[in-house]
């Protein structure tokens, strides 16, 4: 049982990366543009408005990224820091616990795009179309030598 769990890590994680990125995109989204709801009920927030502006900015660029998997540990690591900076700064001088400031989604959000940070995009993101493409190109030239060249004997 081990062993299918481990084969289908990758996908699992694509997956879990996928649906991530799509909610945090939905987020910044609905406060820059109006859509699903808009920002806090309705609405957007105003554009260069610090840090409502900026947040929903990095929502819709970085969960778009992340979703993709074009970029994911540089997108999640500010997807994530972002996240931290809204907990710590909007929602815990309310209240200590999430559950009571209203911080849940800040919370989940960082702790889901940190574990990004470490693991990667997993399976069916675009970083695995570019690293394998490009680690193809650089294997080829190495591993094959030309007709008139010969690899120098051992003494």
């Amino acid at each position: 049982m081990t062993g299918r769990l481990n084969s289908a890590q990758p996908y699992a994680l694509g997956l879990f990366r996928i649906i991530v990125g799509l909610l945090f995109a939905c987020h910044g989204a609905a406060s820059l543009f109006g859509v699903l709801g808009g920002a806090m009920g309705g609405g957007t927030v105003p554009a260069g408005t610090w840090p409502g502006w900026y947040a929903a900015v990095i929502q819709l660029v970085g969960g778009t990224l992340v979703a993709l998997g074009l970029g994911t540990r540089a997108a999640a690591l500010i997807a994530s820091g972002s996240m931290a900076y809204a907990y710590f700064k909007v929602h815990q001088p309310e209240a200590l616990w999430p559950l009571q400031n209203g911080g849940e989604p800040s919370a989940m959000f960082c702790w889901a795009m940190l574990l990004l940070v470490f693991t990667g995009s997993g399976a069916l993101g675009l970083d695995r179309l570019f690293t394998a493409r490009g680690a193809s190109e650089t294997e080829r030239p190495a591993s094959s030598a030309s007709a008139g060249e010969r690899e120098p004997a051992a003494a």
